[in-house]
This record gives C-alpha cells, structure tokens and sequence, in this order.
C-alpha cells in the first residue's frame, strides 16, 4: 500500500536541465539582473521634491521652524550638495532661488545683476555656465548660511557689516561687467564663445603676437574677412571706481588690451559698451 501527500502532487517541478546555468538570472527576476537603484538614479523632479522634503515643518525642543530650516539649508550648502552632480543641481536650485531676494537686495546702485544662466542654445545647465555672476552668488549663499546658523546658535554673535564688501564693492560688479562684455562683445562680432579651446587659442596668440610685434604677416595683411573675435575664456576685466580694463590671457601671459574711463556713477552696460567698441579698435588695427 502506497500513501501519496497531497501536498507532494502539488509541488513545483524542478527546472529544466540547462548546460550554462550560470547564464541565467537568479529568481524571481525572469530578465537581466541589475544593481541596486540609487538616488541619483531618480529624475529630477522627485530629487528636487525629495530635497524639498528635508525642511522641518514644527519647531523643535528649544529653537523655531525657521531656525532649523536655515540648519537644513546650511546642511545643502556645505554636504549633501557634494555628494554628486545631480544633488549638486537640486541643492543649488533650492539655495539660489532662496536666497537670491536678499543677494538682489545688496546691489549697489549704479550697478545691475543678473546671476543666473543667460537664455541660450549654448547654455548649459547650473555646474557649467558661461554666466560668471552665478559664482558670486554661488560665495554669496556660502557666506549667508554659515552667519545666518551662527546668528541664530548665539546671542552673542554680530554679523558684521563689512563681511559682504569685498563682494558687491569689487567681485559682483567687475563679474557682470565680464558678462555685459560677453553679451555686447558677441553682438558686435569681437567676442565668442565657442567651446573648442584650441581654435580659440590659436587665434587668441596669433592676435597677441600681431599687437606685440606691430605688424602682422602677410598672409594677415591680406584678409578682407576682419580680424577673428577674442574668445571669452580668454578675457578678463581689472576694475576700479575710475578705470576699468580689459585682460587678454593666452599662454599663461596676461595682458591689458583696452583701458577706458568711467566715472563713479556710471551704468556697467555703458561701460561695458565702451569696452566692446574699443575692442573692436583693437583688432582692426591688429588686422
């Protein structure tokens, strides 16, 4: 007499003899096995709501909701932002539309600001832009959230007045002129901003040893194209309250190329105007 389970006739067979076992994915994945998912690995809408997230809504045991939201925003700042490129690109988003209100608020007059990424088919996206506003303000908010935590952590600590001068009496208004420069330069065909650096470079030395030497080869003498535009990479602006410069940098040699005036209350565009057109004087008679 032979007694059969039931529970036996309902078991699962034993797969099939395969030669490369190996070649299979381990169960239950019926396709190709892979790593486990990452943050990263998300879009970056639900980065940017994960980020989001991080912010307290109550206050805590003995300090407000505001004061720990600054906490989280100095923690963006100084860790999470560095952990890859794409929390770098969510963490700038959220710290640069919080605190651009009260970067705007210290521009001093006659001076203009525009920091974010300009529109544009060659821009590219917040970890590389042509845009050199974008690093100030980048220092701006390194500076704001270490003294906005050290305000609220003590009674005792004063914000100094003079902790933002270096930035918006020299760095803030000589990088938007460097921008200005770049936006009218383009326009009147002496500036690009193409990415190929060794064109660019090339071009650049030829122009510098023409404008040393006082006169080009023949070959230079020749064209009726006009002189070929500086790149941008390769430009830079010296300022002060009374002159203002601009610096032509190619093989590790710097070198002032135009120098004009300007007066204490001058708009940056006008003088970035000034700049352009005397750039332009500059390669004609480098030509």
């Amino acid at each position: 007499m032979v007694i059969v389970e039931e529970k036996c006739m309902q078991s699962v067979p034993p797969p099939p003899y395969v030669a490369n076992a190996s070649a299979l994915p381990p169960p239950p994945f019926p396709g190709e096995h892979r790593g486990a998912a990452q943050p990263s690995d998300l879009p970056p809408y639900l980065l940017l709501k994960i980020v989001y997230m991080t912010f307290p809504q109550t206050p805590g045991i003995d300090e407000g909701k505001i004061e720990r939201q600054r906490k989280t925003l100095c923690w963006l700042s100084t860790q999470l932002r560095l952990v890859n490129r794409s929390f770098y690109i969510a963490c700038e988003h959220v710290l640069r539309s919080t605190y651009l209100p009260a970067y705007n608020s210290m521009i001093r007059p006659p001076y203009s600001s525009d920091p974010f990424p300009f529109s544009s088919s060659a821009s590219t996206s917040s970890c590389d832009t042509l845009q050199r506003e974008t690093k100030v303000l980048d220092l701006f908010i390194a500076l704001k959230v270490h003294e906005d935590v050290m305000v609220d952590d003590s009674s005792l600590h004063l914000e100094r007045e003079d902790s933002f001068k270096d930035l918006f009496d020299l760095m803030q208004p000589r990088s938007r002129l460097e921008d200005l420069v770049r936006h009218y330069g383009v326009r009147e065909g002496v500036v690009h901003t193409n990415p190929s650096g060794a064109n660019a470079s090339s071009s650049s030395s030829s122009m510098f040893r023409s404008n040393n030497s006082g006169t080009g080869s023949a070959s230079t003498s020749k064209r009726t194209s006009g002189p070929a535009p500086v790149p941008f990479s390769a430009l830079s602006i010296s300022f002060s309250p009374r002159r203002v410069g601009l610096v032509l940098t190619t093989s590790g040699r710097k070198r002032t190329i135009v120098d004009v005036a300007r007066t204490k209350d001058e708009k940056l565009e006008v003088t970035a105007k000034k700049l352009a057109r005397q750039l332009k004087v500059w390669l004609s008679d480098g030509s």
